[in-house]
């Protein structure tokens, strides 16, 4: 007698992804979130914007404010722009914009 077991991930478990808009103010006195303008978070970093410093910076920034793992955030678009389409796993809209403000 064999016993078929079923791997069922159920629907609330499944992790859930937004996209969020950022506004990247480079060389700034302090790493910190300022809120929202328009659609998108402003965000200040301390880091240049050159070879990616920036970009590593938001994401720390960003995983620990929302305490998530760095590897749940991902930059879509805007790798050398300051405005960046950032997608986060994880987490549902409702709580970034709780954690983020």
């Amino acid at each position: 007698m064999t016993l078929a077991m079923a791997s069922k991930t159920p629907p609330d478990s499944r992790a859930a992804e937004t996209v969020i808009q950022i506004k990247l103010v480079p060389r700034s006195s302090k790493n910190q979130i300022l809120g929202k303008e328009g659609e998108a978070y402003r965000v200040k970093v301390t880091a240049p914007p050159v070879e990616g410093l920036a970009n590593e910076a938001l994401i720390e920034l960003l995983a620990k404010k929302l305490k998530i793992p760095k590897k749940d955030l991902e930059i879509l678009s805007g790798q050398r722009s300051r405005l960046k389409s950032v997608r986060v796993r994880g987490i549902s809209s409702e709580e970034i914009g709780r954690l983020l403000l």
